[in-house]
């Protein structure tokens, strides 16, 4: 199992092989993190992602990093649920991102990657649910990653993250 990490900070800044976008189905750039990202990243980002669009809830893609500084190899793009009440399979879609990303980072290679809170933005999953999908699915996925780092935009999801990552450190 990867040393996993939670952070409270900008994903943007990361010194990982990989990051994760928290896409929009076009891969062509929207808000919060991926407004951010691609911001970053500088316009070719959105290019790529046309170019390999577009990409269905719950899967994932890869681009470059372009400008993103410090360099980043790749950026995963993953498309979360958009929150509907949880009975149309919102958190299968949600683990299945965070999956997706995890084999598309070992079919690349890539030994460190930073994922933000997927879905828990704009498209509204709960927090503390989200938080309980990314920690159960990174920490039971076989993987050869060795460092796995979530970074959070506010305190709150990341207290969120660590408690439980604790929670399931604690029951391993």
């Amino acid at each position: 199992m990867p040393v996993i990490e939670v952070v409270v900070g900008d994903i943007t800044r990361e010194r990982t092989e990989a990051i994760v976008t928290a896409a929009n189905e076009s891969l062509m750039g929207g808000g919060g993190v991926d407004g951010a990202i691609h911001r970053a990243a500088g316009p070719r980002l959105a290019e790529a992602g046309a170019a390999i669009g577009p990409c269905d809830p719950g899967d994932a893609m890869v681009t470059p990093g372009f400008d993103l500084d410090p360099p980043v190899r790749h950026v995963i793009h993953t498309v979360g649920p958009v929150w509907e009440g949880g009975g149309h399979g919102e958190a299968e879609v949600l683990a299945s991102c965070y999956r997706r990303c995890l084999e598309v980072a070992d079919e690349l290679g890539v030994r460190s990657i930073a994922f933000p809170a997927i879905a828990t933005g704009v498209y509204g999953f709960p927090a503390e649910e989200a938080a309980r999908i990314a920690i159960t699915t990174i920490t039971s996925a076989a993987t050869g990653l060795q460092h796995v780092r979530l970074i959070a935009f506010d305190e709150t999801t990341g207290d969120l993250l660590a408690t439980e990552l604790a929670r399931r450190s604690a029951s391993s």
